[in-house]
């Protein structure tokens, strides 16, 4: 009974090897990456792309360890959570409230750490932020939610308490 039921796993786990979710790979212009509207400097852009972008835009790099079943499925959940929470790549097609939102969100989580996340961390080595590299990062964003502050009237870049 054990032999069959181990048999059934393997064969299990070789037929799933052939079932992969679409990529998350765009070809075309971003119309609405941040890049359009807000500066990004070559500096903040290099610490995005090494440790930002394969969650939060729409353009992910694959490492080998993508074509493994369950692991693919599990990473690409995860890719999508990201985008969900946050995508670079659609970033101006938001309400300003989201975009200030955001920004916030980016100097909090950076600054406590959070971002980016140990999981990403543990196969991404190269995406370790240094403490100089953080504050290029927070003093970016902390600029894009000064300027909006200062080029917007309040109540349209805070939420309404309910």
């Amino acid at each position: 009974m054990l032999k069959k039921i181990l048999l059934l796993v393997l064969v299990l786990l070789i037929i799933i090897q052939f079932i992969h979710p679409s990529r998350n790979i765009s070809t075309g212009e971003q119309p609405h990456n941040i890049a359009q509207t807000f500066n990004v400097p070559t500096e903040v852009k290099t610490i995005l792309d090494k440790a930002c972008m394969d969650c939060h835009s729409n353009n992910t790099r694959y490492r080998w360890y993508f074509k493994i079943q369950p692991v693919d499925w599990w990473l690409t959940n995860h890719v999508n959570e990201g985008k969900r929470e946050l995508n670079f790549d659609e970033y101006t097609n938001k309400s300003l409230r989201y975009q200030y939102h955001k920004m916030e969100s980016t100097v909090d989580m950076v600054k406590k750490g959070e971002m980016p996340l140990d999981s990403y961390l543990w196969v991404h080595k190269d995406a370790i932020l240094s403490d100089a590299e953080k504050n290029v990062l927070i003093n970016w964003a902390q600029g894009i939610v000064n300027g909006m502050k200062a080029k917007y009237p309040a109540d349209s870049l805070k939420q309404k308490k309910r």
